[in-house]
């Protein structure tokens, strides 16, 4: 039975979360600890995908602390999109800052 949380994620959506974090069905597998097969299994429904609540939970926060960020369906439908950092980027050395000391 899928999740009430989940009910509204197509395959293509959970694909898409996966790969915006740069994540194989095996790395997924191993940070949620869902099967690969069922991993795999559920990124080809053409529909919702059919995962039990604990997967479907498990999965969404393992994507979820990576830096994916799920979209519900709103009338442009649902969607992935990566996470806004919680901290500043890091913009590396001014210009002023430049020597052959910290040449790279």
């Amino acid at each position: 039975m899928a999740s009430e949380e989940f009910r509204l994620m197509r395959g293509r959506q959970l694909r898409a979360a996966r790969d915006s974090v740069r994540w194989s069905p095996e790395d997924l597998a191993e940070q949620s600890r869902v099967a690969v097969t069922t991993i795999r299994d559920a990124e080809a429904e053409d529909g919702p995908v059919l995962v039990t609540a604990a997967e479907a939970r498990a999965v969404q926060l393992a994507l979820e602390r990576a830096g994916a960020a799920f979209l519900p369906q709103d009338g442009g439908g649902a969607g992935v999109r990566s996470a806004k950092p919680s901290h500043a980027p890091d913009e590396g050395l001014r210009p002023d800052q430049l020597s052959s000391d910290n040449d790279g």
